[in-house]
This record gives C-alpha cells, sequence and structure tokens, in this order.
C-alpha cells in the first residue's frame, strides 16, 4: 500500500506547500530515488537532489477537516470542508495518499489553499 507521495506528485507539491510541512524526502542519487525520513531540515540535503516528501498524517495536517472514506469497492473517497458551508470532495482512488494528493491539488487551483 502506498504510504507516502510518489516522486512527481511530490515535485508538483513542492512548488506551493511549504517544505516545512513534509516528513521525509526523495533523495535522487544518480537515477536510483529514495525515500528518507528528515532528521534535520530538507536545506540541510541541498547538496543532493533532493524533493520534500509526505506520507499520510501530513497531507491529512494540511487539509481543512478532511474525512476520508472507503467504499465497498475499495475505493477511497475524502472531503474537505472550506469554511462552514461547502464541501469539496475526489471520489474513486485507489489509495488514501492520491485522494489527498488529489484534494490538495484541487483546493490549490482553486486558490482555497
Amino acid at each position: 500500500m502506498k504510504s507516502y507521495t510518489d516522486l512527481s506528485q511530490s515535485k508538483k507539491l513542492a512548488e506551493f506547500l511549504p517544505i516545512e510541512s513534509a516528513d521525509m524526502f526523495w533523495l535522487v542519487l544518480g537515477n536510483t530515488p529514495r525515500v528518507h525520513v528528515l532528521t534535520e531540515p530538507i536545506s540541510n540535503y541541498s547538496q543532493w537532489e533532493s524533493y520534500p516528501c509526505w506520507g499520510l498524517a501530513k497531507l491529512l495536517d494540511i487539509l481543512p477537516y478532511p474525512t476520508l472514506a472507503q467504499h465497498a469497492n475499495g475505493l477511497w473517497s475524502l472531503t474537505a470542508w472550506v469554511g462552514t458551508v461547502k464541501p469539496y470532495s475526489v471520489d474513486g482512488y485507489d489509495n488514501k495518499i492520491d485522494a489527498c494528493y488529489e484534494m490538495i491539488i484541487k483546493l490549490h487551483e482553486l486558490k482555497m489553499l
């Protein structure tokens, strides 16, 4: 089961999320990217090609009042409440990470995150 953002998702999120919100990072040495848990600020890894990476808990922390639900078919949906009235939802994802990623992208595009 996927437990953190993949490299392409991480690169996209790094365009607008603060890197301090990440709990891991992708380190690319040669052609082999690997995920590592942060033990110091990501800026200290700048001598290598590195990108912030987010686990599920950190992604959920970014979202306003998130609710994850798994359907009988095994797919996931996610609802986030922006303000007090309007919920935003994404539906039909194989895993929680992809649902959170899509919700963050959606809210960013709507300028609500």
